[in-house]
């Protein structure tokens, strides 16, 4: 998959731009608050059909305007597709495949995978469990229709479920035959959730190790650890031994909605114990190995969005990601930076076909 063409009509602080992409590096260079980091986001878009930065679609909607579009030329093996993202200001976001909307969100994520490394990825690390479930979501979510499917029915029905939670202690009533109307879906879906979240895990694992190891050259192991209530109990059980708990706090106290991933170092949570540059190494490793996973899964070569990277590591684990970049043939690369003589320099080394647009 190739990003040929991008048009950005209102897009946060651009009011029209248009690009033609390499198929191999593309490199946005300019003043801190140019936008090229936007440009970046508006890929990001392309693919997952939101922000990266966790901004609401309207706030995106460049000011004083109605509306924002994103429009890019995708190559897709012999064809080129044409996908546009449109959200008005007083109406709902709509995402077009040659010029049919989709009638679900879920129904375009990974077509266009992509992974993105940021200076926000050290939220991971320092960041609540929620962070890190949203991240194994959208990672999964890209190789896995199905996956995004029953993560939405689940997500819905546990609303439903606490929402009648707190009318009954409102209105001090109690029903258990209504709730458990709520009970099947929620174990149906959750299972089903689990068991790929665990599968998906088993296998990122070993590849972050290698990855780390080619990175840092350190002699510390790390590890991803997929923490679940369900790795010990059936979610039937679950919701059957947390119900007078479930009726006090008014939520659902247990379930995959409490997840969390364990990124460790030497069997030590690595934000207790690694140093800030074995967990920018750990972040790089954990990235490449979402890429690598994805193209292995999907037969896609995601496309690599790399935001200010240069500025936030040293020169040896810059020179580090391009070797590996290049040995793993990650295929099309988007990198925004502050110096363009830098640039010019990382991408002479990568030795491939690349444009440098000055934002």
């Amino acid at each position: 998959m190739i990003i040929k063409t991008l048009s950005l009509l209102n897009f946060k602080n651009h009011s029209e731009k248009k690009f033609d992409f390499s198929p191999q590096i593309n490199c946005f260079v300019g003043n801190n608050g140019a936008g090229k980091t936007n440009i970046l986001d508006a890929l990001h878009y392309l693919s997952v059909g939101k922000s990266f930065l966790g901004n609401t679609d309207l706030n995106n909607i460049k000011s004083e305007e109605d509306f924002f579009t994103i429009e890019a030329g995708i190559q897709n093996d012999d064809r080129e597709d044409i996908i546009k993202v449109l959200q008005p200001r007083e109406a709902k976001k709509i995402i077009k495949k040659n010029d049919k909307s989709y009638d679900r969100l879920a129904d375009h994520i990974g077509y266009l995978p992509s992974v993105m490394i940021s200076p926000y990825d050290s939220n991971l690390i320092s960041d609540s469990g929620e962070s890190r479930r949203k991240f194994l979501d959208s990672m999964i979510s890209q190789t896995d229709s199905a996956y995004l499917f029953d993560l939405i029915q689940y997500q819905k029905t546990i609303q439903q479920r606490n929402a009648l939670l707190k009318y009954f202690a409102k209105n001090r009533i109690w029903d258990r035959d209504s709730l458990e109307i709520y009970d099947e879906p929620i174990t149906k879906s959750g299972t089903k959730i689990y068991e790929k979240r665990k599968e998906f895990v088993e296998k990122l694992n070993p590849i972050v190790q290698n990855f780390y190891q080619m990175i840092s050259g350190g002699k510390e192991t790390v590890s991803v650890i997929y923490e679940s209530h369900l790795l010990e109990n059936t979610f039937d059980q679950l919701l059957e031994d947390h119900l007078e708990r479930d009726r006090m706090l008014t939520y659902t106290s247990k379930g995959i909605h409490k997840d969390d991933l364990l990124f460790e170092m030497n069997a030590v949570l690595i934000k207790k114990i690694g140093s800030q540059g074995q967990q920018k190494s750990f972040l790089i490793s954990l990235k490449l190995a979402q890429m690598s996973l994805i193209k292995e899964l999907t037969g896609k070569t995601p496309v690599l969005l790399l935001d200010d990277i240069f500025d936030k590591l040293d020169d040896t684990r810059v020179a580090q990601l391009i070797k590996l970049v290049n040995q793993e043939n990650f295929g099309q690369i988007f990198i925004t930076d502050t110096h363009r003589e830098r640039t010019e320099n990382v991408v002479k080394k990568i030795n491939e076909e690349s444009i440098i647009f000055e934002i």
